[in-house]
């Protein structure tokens, strides 16, 4: 009766393997003289190294698989773990406003709650995925926006333009988010008066480019990069590594972020 599992035969059946290729090859190098006057020596020298060379052939591929694997593993759970970062730094934000609101305006606090529940509801089940349609993250977009329009008690200049030429391309989800989010949290916030924020979204020819501008109070200006667009970069590294350019460029008081992806 046979007790060895399967991965235990393939192990030993390799070691003895090359264990014969090593006692072969000793036995050629200490024995050749005696050898070398057998007729078809020479050719069993040669069949016993092409053996080798695929042999070795055979190992350096494995290892390179095994690094590429473990190399595209590790670059995943990076992803992953960016992915799960964007929903608490997003989310945590929009919670703290709630609670303030609640007391003031209960019912446009009610409002709010479920446009952020359909916000919960996308970000969790659609945010996990690879990719998502574009019209999928644009609505996403309006309800952040929407949200924030419901939020403040100020005039706000929103404009939000979409210009999709060629068809619905599908792109890695919460991308744009990240922007969007920064454009209200360093310049709406701290403005009292006169904020605006223009976007421009334009997908053709298999790219996709969002353009948003903000301006923002100088005084209150802060020049530390937070967790979100460190994040944002690092998924587009993994994302789309040679497909990407991201742009930003400041003034006194306007705040610009241009973000290209190709090859969709």
């Amino acid at each position: 009766m046979n007790f060895i599992i399967p991965d235990k035969k393939k192990k030993l059946l390799k070691l003895i393997f090359r264990l014969t290729l090593v006692f072969i090859g000793v036995v050629i190098v200490i024995f050749n003289d005696v050898f070398g006057r057998l007729d078809g020596f020479l050719e069993f020298v040669a069949f016993y190294f092409l053996v080798i060379c695929i042999a070795i052939s055979h190992w350096v591929f494995k290892q390179i698989k095994s690094i590429i694997r473990l190399k595209n593993e590790k670059a995943k759970t990076e992803l992953m773990h960016l992915k799960s970062q964007v929903n608490p730094h997003f989310f945590f934000n929009m919670l703290n406003n709630l609670y303030g609101l609640v007391d003031k305006d209960s019912k446009k606090a009610q409002e709010l709650i479920l446009k952020l529940s359909d916000m919960m509801r996308y970000s969790i089940y659609d945010g996990e995925k690879d990719t998502v349609l574009l019209s999928e993250e644009i609505t996403y977009l309006q309800n952040y926006i929407e949200l924030h329009k419901m939020r403040y008690h100020k005039v706000i200049d929103i404009q939000f333009n979409i210009e999709i030429k060629d068809n619905d391309y599908e792109i890695m989800p919460l991308l744009f988010i990240i922007l969007l989010e920064n454009a209200f949290k360093h310049g709406v916030e701290n403005l009292r008066a006169h904020a605006y924020v223009h976007i421009n979204l334009v997908a053709q020819k298999n790219e996709v480019t969002f353009n948003i501008e903000n301006n923002f109070d100088k005084m209150q200006d802060n020049e530390e990069s937070g967790i979100g667009l460190k994040n944002l970069k690092r998924r587009l590294e993994l994302v789309y590594p040679k497909n990407h350019i991201l742009i930003m460029s400041k003034t006194d008081s306007v705040y610009s972020a241009n973000l290209k992806i190709t090859g969709l």
